[in-house]
């Protein structure tokens, strides 16, 4: 392995600038993550890590988890504390750092079409985005599709999965419409969710065979196009809340599509 001390080194400045943008993200292909559990989530995945940066007490303190990733990298360097707090976007680092390539776009035509898939229109809070991806993983939910959400390879987005995002198949749509269309045709259930009392509960909804169930943008909910070619659905309340947030309304829906 190699070593870095100087906060000014390239592949350092390299880091940063990816952590914090995502043009960057898209321009090299990489995505950064901080942390333990990520980076040795990332290594028992098969995530390929370009550049992997320990610290030398996170090294003496987690040897086997440090080698494990050490070994599953293109390029290893021990960094000084300097460095860490350069690349760190906590307030107490743990020392692991990792630098990992995007995987390939996975098509909407390739899902089971026989499973359970959240899509997601619009989210745009990386928490949001990642705290529904750690919860469908959980519940067994196949895969999710994106269709305009925010950049899922964001360090918020990626901390908020607690790696999910890098096991649970994510498949990318460009025209939702389209494809909950071809989903359809395909034999699959499509609902959507809305705060609207008048749709039909979700509670006596049978979620049988494959199913897809979209959860829309946190402000405006799903678009009306895509709501017009769904099953609408909604998760009833009490109270005087008029909705629920993003993350907790996927929650609920999940469970009910495995239920």
């Amino acid at each position: 392995m190699n070593r870095l001390d100087s906060v000014s080194n390239e592949k350092i400045k390299m880091a940063v600038k990816i952590a914090s943008s995502s043009k960057a993200r898209k321009e090299t292909g990489l995505f950064f993550l901080e942390g333990l559990r990520l980076c040795r989530d990332s290594a028992l995945t098969g995530t390929q890590i370009r550049y992997a940066f320990i610290t030398d007490k996170a090294y003496e303190r987690f040897t086997s988890d440090a080698e494990l990733i050490f070994s599953k990298a293109n390029e290893a360097f021990l960094i000084s504390q300097a460095v860490a707090d350069k690349l760190s976007l906590t307030q107490t680092s743990q020392g692991f750092f990792c630098l990992c390539a995007k995987e390939p776009s996975l098509s909407v035509s390739s899902v089971d079409f026989g499973g359970k898939y959240i899509a997601l229109e619009n989210i745009q809070d990386p928490a949001n985005l990642g705290a529904i991806c750690r919860t469908a993983e959980a519940l067994g939910i196949k895969g999710a599709i994106l269709y305009g959400c925010c950049d899922r390879y964001s360090p918020k987005s990626q901390r908020a999965a607690m790696g999910s995002l890098l096991r649970l198949p994510v498949f990318d749509s460009a025209d939702l419409c389209k494809d909950i269309e071809f989903l359809k045709k395909k034999g699959m259930s499509v609902y959507a969710t809305s705060p609207d009392s008048s749709c039909e509960k979700i509670t006596g909804v049978s979620m049988d065979g494959g199913v897809v169930c979209v959860i829309g943008n946190e402000g405006n909910g799903v678009s009306e196009d895509v709501f017009s070619l769904c099953r609408k659905l909604t998760i009833p309340m009490q109270g005087n809340a008029e909705s629920l947030n993003a993350s907790m309304a996927a929650a609920i829906t999940m469970w009910e599509m495995m239920r």
